[in-house]
């Protein structure tokens, strides 16, 4: 069993490794999922087994000691070398193999409940969310806001709350669902959103910006006209650059439902189909998101973001946020 746990110790590293390498794309739901399962074998192993069969074994020392005792004690030797209290208690210490599985199972299984459940960590990759995000935050996902899902599959088996214009979601990725975006809600199924020389509208009718001065960005080294933004009950701050075009003619036009989308040369017009979502960055001119790949399928939500938890650059940003 030693030789076993050790190449199964062997080959989570290979895999931590080319994970953190970029070789290929983990999926940390998945990997904790395979732990909880493996470390639960090891538990169960060791209550019903191994540890069964330490303590028979320390029983049946006592045992001999006792006999060998009472056996030189008619001989008149009362005096008798040895430590039995120390050769028992090598006998039911647990070996590492045991304590690096079936003693971590608790633990694993409680940070697994809790993050396939309750709240999952994420870290802010780009800056396509400033100026309400920014590059390093980390942050605290809610996961059953919209629901209970089934933890690696993310089958939907409770309803709860819909996503509702103003939400930031953590989402599968609908190109490469390996990779979990981050986004605000824009638009809801049956709206039409139309995003035209840089203005918001929804369903005919402009979202409410008012202009807060500049804002600088650290990625582009210069400063950017900043908004706060009326989205539904939702007011929050975004950055619009009037010196970028507002062209989205030459997208590809071959993701799912793209036949509800048109690009016009002042930006795009898009009807969101039933079970799905329009999102966009609040970086609108530095965000890969809906006008560029299409809607988020319902499935592939995770979650609502909430609460920055640490950002170790700056720890004041720790918070909540809208």
């Amino acid at each position: 069993m030693s030789a076993l746990t050790a190449a199964l110790y062997g080959a989570l590293a290979v895999y931590l490794g080319g994970w953190f390498f970029g070789l290929w794309t983990g999926n940390f739901a998945l990997l904790l999922f395979t732990l909880t399962v493996l470390t639960f074998a090891y538990w169960l192993a060791e209550r019903l087994r191994f540890k069964p069969a330490r303590e028979a074994a320390a029983a049946a020392l006592a045992r001999q000691d006792a006999d060998r005792r009472a056996q030189l004690a008619r001989q008149g030797i009362a005096q008798v070398d040895g430590d039995l209290e120390q050769a028992r208690r090598k006998l039911l210490a647990q070996p590492w193999w045991l304590d690096w599985t079936a003693g971590l199972f608790p633990v694993i299984l409680i940070v697994f409940l809790l993050r396939s459940f309750l709240a999952e960590p994420f870290k802010i990759p780009s800056g396509s969310m400033l100026p309400t995000l920014t590059v390093g935050d980390l942050i605290l996902v809610n996961k059953f806001h919209y629901g209970i899902r089934l933890p690696v599959i993310n089958k939907k088996v409770v309803a709860n709350n819909d996503p509702q214009r103003g939400d930031v979601i953590v989402f599968r990725y609908p190109v490469d669902p390996r990779v979990d975006y981050i986004k605000r809600v824009v638009g809801a199924p049956g709206d039409e959103v139309a995003y035209l020389n840089q203005r918001l509208t929804i369903n005919g009718r402009e979202v409410p910006v008012k202009p807060l001065g500049e804002y600088y960005d650290e990625d582009s080294l210069r400063y950017v006209p900043m908004f706060e933004e009326q989205l539904g009950a939702v007011a929050h701050r975004i950055l619009v650059d009037p010196r970028r075009p507002a062209f989205y003619g030459g997208l590809p036009k071959d993701f799912p439902l793209a036949e509800n989308c048109r690009h016009p040369a002042e930006g795009v017009v898009c009807k969101v189909p039933p079970g799905h979502y329009f999102v966009m960055g609040d970086n609108r001119d530095n965000s890969q998101d809906s006008r560029f790949w299409g809607f988020v399928p319902d499935a592939n939500i995770v979650g609502k973001a909430f609460f920055v938890w640490m950002n170790f650059g700056n720890p004041g940003r720790i918070g909540s946020f809208h």
